[in-house]
């Protein structure tokens, strides 16, 4: 070999390797080992429905329903149709499935630009360019969903402040009428400012009792509330006896809420009241007269995807209200609302008065579930089924309310999550609960709307937030987002939804073509693709429901021992809440329940209702049901004396004690005083999780079955963003139960669609033991069906058990065992024969430092190109030239190779793609950025090119000062250390 090579890399010795990539593992090298080049061109498959006979294509190209979406955010309809068009062939080129148009302008901040009476939302040219879309992206094989409102929440421009279909509030006001004296004046005002117009619903008194009060809360005696009679709005009163007194008035009024940064129509918009027929009439009112136009409604059989409706943001500083609230509370609740509204009043979000503290919990518990049940059947139950009627799902964020998003998301035909304000997985396993006990299919998320992370957001940051997430049970993600191309006043590189905000770097990016990242989007997208076509195989199976008494997500709060050791040890679970227990699908067949197959029910006291031990005399009928059905159940704490939620109905709680006195009588049942127990429960009542490791992990797993094939998500993941300490990497045997006990495993890896089947592994019973072995955040799938699945033929022959080697694999059927360092190597076959492979010498890892590296500067007047030659990598910022600059690199060196060799990259910033001799090898894991070169590099020299690409931040530090200049430089590039580490191969 010659001593040096043009750009000055030094040829690779003959002489032992060291052992960085040693022992990698199957999940990260064995799917690198295949010689064939990636698959491209199949055709499209839906991946609503399993194939027959899982095929390499079917995994590699998935059909546009499992396809990422984006939102797309529009100046409300200052958009050109041809651009629309544009936009969408954009999209489809980048291999998204679809889109969801909302109008969205928060970094306008003169909104009269957009001229809201001429291009406004539900206006003409606001319908024109909905119908360009739908009909590029029928064209195109898109879906376009279609928010049900300008921005959020719901509104109409139909309405005032004052009409009945509008949002309402309950504003309290108060006066001290000290014992025995009297009060003759107006009624106490609202203490808290709203609009003018309001009307007196309710005028009461009640004594103030000291031993109630709390540091924020004025206590009350409940005995002593009575109704004050009013002249109009005076009132003259008399208190009774000795001590202080409080008359209260209530008074309901239009909250005046507006649609995030409007206007967006002239007359401008009012939110709608979401807990009333009326209110949900009005958005259905104003899409049937003024957006449905004969047009759209064509199109949407042919395009049209879901209406969305975002989280449900009713803001208020009084408390949410509705007109028929006290007639719809006393027939659900069974007493007057006005026996408990003191307590229940709100000013500034916070509650004002209260009772004792039992009562006070269980009076507020009645007045939630009652407006969650007004708000999940008048609004969701009846918006979905007119999405029906046009054709079309709905898909709606749940949450933003005290009300049952678990019951909600059984509703929606597509709950959605947000990586934004989801604190943890539990969030996304609340709402995949009710997804899955209702027979839904899909979860989806908002993905990626990161504060301050405008234009320095990488694409490796997102994986990070969302790889744990799938495994939670999401498997549609909606990136946000994706801007139309311009709009008055924008500065390059174009119009962005919400940046500036406040003048400032605002949220998430703008992704799409002004992007440098945007020309390997299609690698990212693919990757999405193929993780939403396996997570919506089949059915889902996960070990435990955990019964929530209170439906609330995006809170953060997990669960009693499986949150915090159930999952480190490879428990799944869901959430499930007391409606979901009446549905059809709620039944217990084999010792199991409901679709997800839960192996046992796990109910503790209220986590948002202090711990208390509660339940409706409803769910104790139906988990009374299940155990006798064969259902194991563990209840934590002191379950003999426990209590209805809400205010109780004479004799209720005495009823409710016998049924759990039944219920603990059963054998499948055990009640415990500790989560230390719950392990111990589980296993007295034969329960096993179907993912099973010997030491806690930070491994997170999601199983699901199609027929007779068990398809495993796994990913190296986070339990929320900011865990401490930070994961690791991880490499240890897993145990995955399996369907067909004759069933065989295969590793499906996301980044390059390819499918082979695993070559080392033991059998155990109803289950295969396999090594794992993942980065942070690194995330591969394992099926493990009949022999013959995804093109494979091998058939038969022996796998192994156990190597010495870094990794065995199959390679037409035989068993090949490769290592990066010479020697011998010994492999135990699943015949028990042991077989001695020897690897010759290897020419040691050479770290690759001279490069000639060519940017393509992404500038607002257009690129410039900038070549430099590199004699060790460093950040473009301390580069000459490059301080600023942000676009595509392209890095490439000539090396002399005598055989196969793993070319590890190091740190990159941001995307990234490799060619080897001009031929392009397939998508690099972000996440673990090591590729085999293998099959690709020929004996003597090779020319290796690495491109990468950046976010745009740097170049908007020195192009828009005013905005991004407050924002560190970014260290963008190839930053390495890039080494190559040739390998040996022997055949068994």
């Amino acid at each position: 070999m010659p001593a040096s090579t043009p750009h000055g890399n030094p040829p690779l010795p003959r002489s032992r390797p060291a052992a960085s990539v040693t022992r990698r593992g199957f999940l990260v090298l064995s799917g690198a080992a295949t010689a064939s080049a990636a698959l491209a061109g199949r055709p499209l498959i839906s991946p609503a429905v399993a194939a027959p006979v899982p095929s390499a294509g079917w995994f590699a190209e998935p059909g546009a329903a499992a396809r990422p979406m984006v939102r797309w955010w529009w100046p409300d309809a200052l958009v050109d149709p041809a651009e629309i068009r544009r936009e969408v062939d954009q999209l489809a080129d980048a291999g998204f499935g679809g889109a969801e148009i909302a109008a969205v302008h928060h970094s306008i901040a003169d909104k009269s630009v957009l001229d809201p009476e001429g291009h406004g939302w539900g206006t003409p040219a606001w319908n024109a360019a909905v119908a360009a879309a739908l009909d590029q992206a029928a064209r195109r094989g898109l879906t376009i969903d279609l928010t049900i409102g300008p921005a959020w929440p719901a509104a109409v421009p139909t309405i005032t402040p004052e009409s009945e279909a509008a949002c309402k509030e309950l504003a309290y006001g108060s006066v001290a009428v000290a014992g025995g004296t009297t009060y003759r004046g107006p009624v106490p005002p609202p203490a808290v400012p709203g609009r003018a117009a309001r009307t007196l619903l309710l005028v009461q008194a009640a004594r103030v009792e000291p031993a109630h009060s709390t540091r924020d809360e004025t206590g009350l005696d409940p005995a002593s509330l009575r109704t004050v009679p009013v002249d109009g709005e005076t009132v003259t009163w008399t208190a009774p006896g000795d001590g202080e007194w409080l008359l209260i008035s209530y008074w309901q009024r239009g909250s005046g809420q507006r649609p995030e940064s409007g206007p967006h129509t002239a007359p401008e918009s009012y939110v709608v009241d979401h807990f009333s027929r009326a209110g949900t009439q009005a958005v259905i009112g104003f899409w049937e007269s003024r957006l449905l136009t004969p047009a759209i409604r064509g199109l949407l059989k042919r395009a049209g995807g879901a209406l969305f409706e975002d989280s449900i943001e009713i803001e208020s500083d009084a408390l949410p209200w509705t007109p028929e609230l006290p007639a719809e509370f006393e027939r659900r609740r069974g007493y007057p609302l006005t026996d408990v509204l003191p307590v229940v009043v709100l000013a500034d979000e916070d509650p004002v008065f209260a009772f004792d503290p039992v009562l006070t919990r269980h009076a507020r518990k009645d007045y939630w579930d009652t407006v969650s049940e007004l708000f999940n059947e008048h609004h969701f139950t009846a918006l979905r089924d007119w999405a029906h009627s046009l054709g079309l799902r709905l898909r709606a964020q749940p949450y933003g309310l005290q009300t049952d998003a678990i019951e909600a998301a059984a509703i929606l035909d597509v709950p959605e999550g947000e990586s934004l304000g989801f604190k943890n997985l539990d969030d996304y396993r609340c709402l995949a609960g009710g997804r899955d006990m209702a027979g839904r299919e899909v979860l989806s998320c908002e993905a990626g709307a990161y504060a301050g992370g405008a234009y320095t957001t990488t694409w490796r940051k997102l994986l990070l937030t969302m790889g744990g997430a799938y495994a939670a049970g999401l498997n549609q993600t909606v990136l946000h987002g994706f801007s139309y191309a311009s709009a008055p006043g924008a500065a390059w590189p174009g119009f962005a939804a919400f940046t500036p905000y406040g003048g400032s770097v605002g949220y998430s990016e703008s992704w799409g073509p002004r992007q440098p990242t945007w020309e390997h989007v299609t690698d990212i997208s693919r990757y999405f693709a193929r993780i939403h076509l396996i997570m919506r195989q089949g059915v889902p199976r996960v070990d435990v429901a955990v019964f929530r008494q209170t439906g609330y997500t995006k809170t953060g709060i997990g669960a009693t021992w499986f949150t915090g050791t159930g999952v480190p040890s490879g428990w799944t679970h869901q959430f499930v809440s007391g409606p979901l227990l009446g549905l059809p699908g709620a039944r217990v067949t084999d010792g199991r329940l409901g679709r997800p197959a839960y192996k046992a029910l796990f109910v503790e006291g209220d986590r948002f209702g202090g711990n208390e031990c509660t339940m409706t005399l409803h769910v104790a009928e139906r988990l009374l049901g299940f155990a006798r059905a064969g259902l194991p159940i563990v209840l934590l704490g002191a379950w003999e004396s426990a209590s209805v939620p809400g205010v109780p109905r004479d004799g209720e709680n005495d009823r409710l004690r016998a049924l759990v006195a039944d219920l603990l009588a059963e054998p499948t049942v055990r009640r415990i005083d500790s989560a230390d127990e719950v392990p111990g429960a589980l296993e007295a009542l034969g329960v096993r999780p179907d993912v099973r490791y010997a030491a806690p992990s930070t491994l997170l797993t999601m199983r699901r079955v199609a027929g007779r094939v068990d398809y495993y998500y796994l990913c190296n993941g986070k339990h929320q963003e900011n865990v401490k300490p930070p994961v690791t990497a991880i490499d240890h045997e897993v145990t995955l139960a399996r369907t067909d006990r004759g069933g065989v495993p295969y590793l499906l890896d996301p980044w390059t669609g390819r499918a082979e089947r695993i070559a080392r592994y033991i059998e155990d019973g109803d289950a295969i033991r396999l090594r794992v072995t993942l980065r942070p955040g690194q995330a591969r799938i394992v099926a493990v069906g009949r022999p013959g699945l995804f093109g494979d033929r091998t058939g038969k022959r022996p796998h192994a058990t156990a190597t010495t080697a870094d990794l065995v694999r199959y390679e037409d059927g035989r068993l090949v065992v490769r290592a990066t360092a010479p020697g011998t190597y010994t492999t135990t076959l699943s015949t028990g024969r042991t077989v001695t492979s020897r690897i010759g010498p290897l020419p040691e890892p050479a770290e690759l430092r001279a490069w000639r590296l060519t940017v393509r500067d992404r500038r607002p007047d257009g690129e410039r190109t900038h070549t430099l030659d590199l004699d060790g990598l460093a950040p473009w910022h301390d580069l000459p030239g490059l301080e600023d600059v942000s676009g595509v690199g392209t890095y490439a060196a000539t090396v002399e190779l005598d055989g196969p060799a793993y070319l590890e990259l190091g740190e990159v910033t941001d995307t990234c793609r490799v060619r080897v001799n001009g031929r392009a090898l397939d998508p690099v894991d972000l996440l673990h950025p090591v590729v085999d070169l293998g099959p690709h590099v020929k004996r003597g020299r090779n020319t290796i090119e690495v491109e990468v690409a950046t976010p745009l931040g740097n170049r908007l530090r020195q192009s828009d000062p005013s905005v991004y200049g407050s924002l560190p430089r970014q260290p963008y590039g190839l930053l390495g250390p890039v080494r190559l580490v040739p390998y040996g191969e022997a055949r068994i």
